[in-house]
């Protein structure tokens, strides 16, 4: 007749254990996610690395902890370098951050995450594919948050360098064709401009949008009135007469203006900087 509540005894006791151990575990994970930060700031990223490990075997749940794993891979990787293990560093990052979105889709942090990395491998050697990759991550986090101006930046940027290799590849073609050669800060000649705008003037027009976008939402957004004014530069080599042209360079001519603007005051009021 005792045996039953015996039992049950057991059993409570046992519940209160696996309850108390996994409220250990969580104590455990945070202590090893705060060792990790602390070793991740000091530039100890193998040793963050195997502590942000710890906290995620602790406790599955910890995202944080998946994100700091994800940022110390990030921080040892170096675009362009093509040792096994850089590439292993930059394919770890990915797959966190990837394992982050499958469990919560709307993650900003592991979009942006993806978004930077897939920039910075598109960058050495250029891969045009990678940077459309990297351009569909900045216009995920804008379907999500469409008030950030950072994604809107990022585009102008990609659009930017798409554009700025287009232009290179065109001017080194026809530089190796035995014509006299175009220098850099030369204008494409009709016909290469015609070609350039063709293949580029879509991707030129839409940095530019998404820029004046960003700086909508941030008025003092330098950088990314930096990247506009590059991007009114590529503009200039599609125009066909040379007052457009010149319009275009001299609407990039401001632009730098603003930017030194904004720059000197910053400097004269540092306390008012965002």
């Amino acid at each position: 007749m005792q045996r039953k509540p015996t039992i049950t005894l057991i059993l409570a006791v046992l519940a209160a254990a696996i309850i108390a151990g996994g409220g250990c575990d969580k104590l455990r994970a945070r202590d090893q996610l705060n060792k990790g930060v602390e070793a991740f700031s000091s530039g100890q990223y193998d040793q963050a690395i195997e502590h942000f490990k710890s906290a995620q075997q602790y406790d599955p749940t910890l995202t944080n902890a998946q994100l700091y794993l994800a940022a110390a891979y990030q921080a040892q990787y170096i675009p362009g370098a093509p040792s096994p293990d850089n590439l292993r560093n930059a394919q770890e990052a990915v797959r966190i951050n990837q394992d982050i979105l499958a469990n919560d889709p709307k993650s900003l942090a592991a979009i942006d995450n993806l978004g930077s990395l897939t920039y910075n491998m598109a960058t050495r050697p250029f891969d045009e594919q990678g940077m459309l990759k990297a351009k569909a991550f900045q216009q995920q986090h804008i379907s999500i948050s469409p008030n950030d101006p950072q994604p809107y930046y990022w585009i102008g940027v990609i659009n930017w360098q798409l554009a700025y290799n287009g232009n290179e590849d065109i001017r080194d073609e026809y530089n190796h064709s035995g014509k006299k050669p175009i220098r850099e800060t030369d204008p494409l000649p009709k016909d290469l401009g015609t070609q350039f705008s063709q293949k580029f003037g879509q991707t030129v027009d839409e940095g530019i949008t998404s820029l004046n976008k960003a700086i909508e939402l941030k008025p003092d957004y330098d950088d990314a009135m930096g990247y506009l004014s590059l991007l009114y530069r590529q503009k200039g080599d599609m125009e066909t007469t040379p007052a457009a042209r010149e319009e275009d360079n001299k609407t990039a001519d401001g632009l730098m203006d603003k930017v030194k603007a904004i720059k000197q005051q910053r400097e004269s009021n540092p306390q008012t900087s965002s």
